[in-house]
């Protein structure tokens, strides 16, 4: 892999309102440029990113029925580019480096006349100098690492005046999110979001339409492929399922390797009176996937489409991968130590050492995945190199494991 050649990623991170529901995705994209300080190169990255990402798999299918944040610098505003993107479901997010020229604001108020949402990005105490847009402004993103308590509430109180929401940014701590939410914050994020140490402890959702689609399969003495890909879609559903076949397994003490392996052992008869009584203590599941579940089944889906690349023609790698992948985000689901959610499991010894060591090639996939959640470039590159695959290999699959966990949603409707 060339160490200068495209190193652009895609990335999202997850936008939560004051329920802990998935309100938007910040939309991330990378300059393959070693020039940053030139403005005309950043704006053309950005454009090839944006066609890219959307010309490929199409901005409904990236984002499911949640809305999108855009970083914009001035160059960005000023061009021709946000109109080629949908105004129902674009956040331009005006970075807090931008200059607010009389041209700036006329453009902005252009936006808006478009339909276009504006948010600011990184704000912190600057009022004055932010006031000209602050009229047009939807939402205000606060930089919580740049204020101290004192400066938070009066930035706050401040703000209130204005017909606009509040969005705390960079929340790093379950203190600070509650501060927030004390203060009247609509919305969230930041990595005590984003990386899991978040909804830990929550009751793992189950979307009612998933059970009864599931059921139906069953009932119909589907093709095992069938039922493994609808599990693919719930990966509490797949972890729960893999906890059963262990207990119906026991003695037995056999590796699980996959969730068809899992679904061979349980045997039908066994999987449909499971499902009938999941559906009679979940009555009231969620259509929508909550915002870990969604990130599980993103980061389950880019491994095993990575671990194709890797090892072509490997289904048996490839069931590995997946399971490591939604294995991986338990402890944060459930609320319990990786070591707690591995007891009892007897799970092939690859996927352990990949979710307790990030050892093997399993563990290299899952610290890849992890790395371009996080936005990590370089350890992206480092552990891309080591891999063998290339930027643009990464990103492809990316863009797919995004769209097929968030075409979950709608495929669940139908």
């Amino acid at each position: 892999m060339n160490p200068h050649g495209d190193s652009v990623f895609l990335g999202r991170q997850p936008i939560l309102d004051r329920r802990q529901e998935l309100f938007a995705y910040e939309l991330l994209f990378r300059n393959n440029s070693e020039n940053a300080a030139n403005v005309s190169d950043d704006l053309a990255a950005t454009a090839s990113v944006i066609s890219h990402a959307f010309g490929e798999i199409g901005v409904e299918q990236a984002l499911g029925p949640y809305k999108g944040f855009i970083n914009c610098d001035a160059a960005l505003l000023l061009s021709d580019l946000p109109e080629l993107l949908p105004p129902d479901k674009i956040v331009l997010e005006v970075l807090e480096t931008v200059e607010l020229t009389p041209e700036i604001i006329e453009r902005c108020a252009d936006l808006k006349r478009h339909g276009f949402m504006l948010a600011i990005d990184d704000f912190t105490h600057e009022v004055e100098r932010w006031r000209p847009l602050l009229l047009l402004t939807d939402i205000v993103k606060i930089d919580l690492q740049q204020l101290d308590r004192h400066q938070l509430l009066d930035t706050t109180n401040t703000l209130k005046a204005y017909p606009l929401r509040l969005l705390a940014e960079k929340v790093d701590s379950r203190e600070m999110a509650d501060v927030c939410k004390n203060l009247g914050y609509d919305y969230f994020q930041g990595y005590y979001f984003a990386r899991p140490a978040i909804l830990g402890g929550q009751k793992l959702g189950q979307s009612q339409a998933a059970l009864m689609r599931l059921l139906a399969l069953v009932l119909q003495d589907a093709e095992t492929s069938q039922l493994e890909n609808a599990l693919k879609q719930q990966p509490g559903l797949a972890f729960n399922l893999l906890r059963l076949t262990n207990s119906v397994a026991t003695g037995v003490r056999m590796k699980i390797t996959s969730l068809r392996h899992a679904i061979t052992v349980l045997g039908r008869r066994q999987l449909q009176r499971w499902l009938q009584l999941v559906i009679y203590t979940n009555p009231d599941g969620k259509e929508f996937p909550s915002p870990l579940m969604h990130l599980a089944a993103t980061r389950g889906r880019l491994i095993e489409l990575l671990a194709q690349r890797i090892r072509p023609g490997n289904k048996e790698f490839e069931g590995h991968a997946f399971l490591t992948g939604i294995m991986s985000l338990m402890p944060a689901l459930l609320g319990v130590p990786m070591e707690n959610v591995l007891q009892g499991l007897p799970l092939e010894h690859s996927v352990v050492e990949a979710l307790t060591s990030r050892s093997g090639e399993l563990g290299a996939l899952l610290s890849l995945a992890e790395s371009l959640e996080q936005h990590d470039n370089e350890t992206t590159r480092q552990l891309a190199q080591r891999l063998g695959l290339s930027a643009g290999m990464v990103n492809a699959n990316l863009t797919q494991a995004l769209a097929w966990a968030s075409n979950i949603g709608v495929e669940l409707e139908s």
